[in-house]
């Protein structure tokens, strides 16, 4: 079965070049193709898309609200931003709302087929410099007047998380740490216990939030 596209982008000739390199994989179909995110609820709601490709700066609605729009009806969808903003604002604003990885539209020719693959396995793809970034800002010291919530996480599940906050899938994490992705995906749910949240960029988001990696 086909995996379900829709694509957000004010540019007419962007969203076609996107929809005919997805068309020749045979394995993606673009659903829905749109200019801007003024009826982003009926639409994903009506196509039940897999996965969106999202534009951040766009008329009507940008990106990062039309995410925060669908995650209100819709924490299942995979969303991929993709944009020529790689500002820290931008990129963290994204991912609090609930993206699930973030592509720079410079890379799209050569990472976009990948970027799909991994957020469906359940990773987070990220272009180069902005998973550095996400490092810098992990690797930042925290403040003494900023206090750890103390959420009694074990060294593995720290080090589970860091490799989630760098994008990395089950599988890649499975085989990094030599364990299975059976026992990956039981301290993650111990993981998303600790921290009260219910998805993987949650947890992120939470981690790099409060420096807890």
């Amino acid at each position: 079965m086909q995996v379900k596209i829709i694509i957000y982008d004010d540019n007419q000739n962007l969203r076609e070049s996107l929809s005919n390199l997805l068309a020749l994989t045979g394995e993606y179909s673009v659903i829905g193709s749109y200019a801007n995110c003024e009826n982003v609820e009926s639409e994903v709601l009506k196509l039940q898309p897999d996965v969106i490709l999202m534009d951040i700066d766009m008329p009507v609605i940008n990106g990062i609200e039309a995410v925060k729009k669908i995650r209100g009806f819709n924490e299942q969808v995979q969303i991929i931003i993709l944009t020529v903003f790689d500002d820290n604002t931008h990129v963290f604003d994204a991912l609090y709302a609930g993206a699930n990885g973030y592509l720079l539209k410079k890379y799209v020719s050569d990472k976009l087929i990948h970027a799909i693959q991994d957020v469906l396995t359940g990773g987070a793809p990220m272009s180069p410099s902005i998973a550095r970034m996400v490092i810098n800002n992990m690797q930042q010291p925290v403040q003494p007047s900023i206090s750890k919530s103390d959420y009694q996480l074990t060294s593995r599940e720290k080090e589970i998380l860091q490799l989630l906050a760098l994008g990395n899938s089950f599988k890649l994490i499975a085989a990094d740490l030599l364990i299975s992705i059976d026992t990956v995906r039981t301290h993650i749910k111990h993981i998303y216990d600790k921290l009260h949240v219910r998805s993987q960029i949650e947890a992120v988001s939470k981690a790099i939030n409060e420096k807890l990696v």
